[in-house]
C-alpha cells in the first residue's frame, strides 16, 4: 500500500546538461511564477541546491536588465 504513494524524483534539468543563462527569456520564464513573478522553489524546478542558486542569480540579472518583469 504504500508503494502506491511514491513519487518520482525529479531529475536536476542543469545536472542533466542543459543551462539557464539570463538572456534566454523563455527558459528563465520557465522558473518564475506566473501570478506575481516569484521565482519558483526547489521542490517545484526540481534542481539541485547549487542549480537553483544559480537559476535565482540567472532570474535577478535578467530582471535587472529588463528582460522580464519584476513583477507581472
Amino acid at each position: 500500500m504504500r508503494d502506491n504513494f511514491r513519487r518520482n524524483r525529479k531529475v536536476c534539468q542543469m545536472c542533466a546538461g542543459k543551462s539557464v543563462d539570463y538572456k534566454d527569456t523563455e527558459i528563465i520564464k520557465k522558473y518564475i511564477s506566473n501570478d506575481k513573478g516569484k521565482i519558483l522553489p526547489r521542490r517545484a524546478t526540481g534542481a539541485c541546491s547549487k542549480h537553483q542558486r544559480h537559476i535565482a542569480n540567472e532570474v535577478k540579472k535578467s530582471r535587472f536588465m529588463a528582460l522580464v518583469p519584476f513583477v507581472k
